[in-house]
């Protein structure tokens, strides 16, 4: 009787791993594949949206594989191209910005240091839109929410930054790394608004 307990609680943590590292896995699967999708350069929004989504399907154990990343992808990538646009836009207003704070322009550093922590504010609001995104939503509306949540939970927000900071590192320390790593920084995005929501 004894040894059929052990043998039980041996299978369920056996089991719990299994579990744990299946979805480790999913997760670099789907960096591989937000990577691909991101090619198209104003994509990245829906890339992100879509892997999200599909790593919601595989921690709720519900079917989904690589065709049901593609019809979300193009479904987010309807309104998440213009998303995708004004994100590259922001990106080269900030470059400016560190250019003059480079350049001794009086007040530059400072001018350099918002722009930065707004471009990683804006970056951050843009994952938690992409955890939470299903067909149907505007991206509008997506972003407005995900703008209150990035500041009223600041630490969800500190923990999407450190996943940020992880592909960062992995980049540059060994390039390729930084391809599977989105796929956490995704499941990151993912986690924290389940966190946020169940609060």
């Amino acid at each position: 009787m004894a040894q059929a307990r052990v043998k039980a609680r041996s299978r369920r943590r056996e089991s719990v791993f299994g579990e744990r590292f299946a979805v480790f896995a999913e997760c670099l699967l789907t960096g591989v594949w937000i990577a691909v999708a991101c090619l198209g350069v104003v994509t990245y929004p829906a890339a992100f949206a879509a892997g999200a989504r599909h790593l919601r399907r595989r921690t709720s154990h519900e079917v989904g594989g690589g065709r049901e990343f593609v019809a979300d992808f193009r479904a987010a990538v309807r309104g998440g191209w213009l998303v995708g646009l004004a994100g590259w836009a922001v990106a080269a207003a900030v470059w400016v910005d560190v250019l003059a704070a480079r350049a001794g322009i009086p007040g530059g550093p400072l001018v350099g240091a918002v722009g930065i922590l707004a471009l990683i504010g804006l970056a951050v609001a843009l994952l938690r839109a992409a955890a939470v995104w299903a067909p149907g939503r505007t991206w509008r509306a997506l972003l407005t929410e995900a703008g209150r949540r990035t500041v009223l939970d600041p630490a969800g927000s500190f923990l999407i930054v450190c996943g940020l900071a992880v592909v960062v590192l992995s980049a540059w320390l060994v390039a390729p790394l930084a391809v599977p790593v989105l796929g956490a920084v995704a499941a990151a995005a993912l986690a924290v608004e389940q966190r946020y929501r169940h609060r």
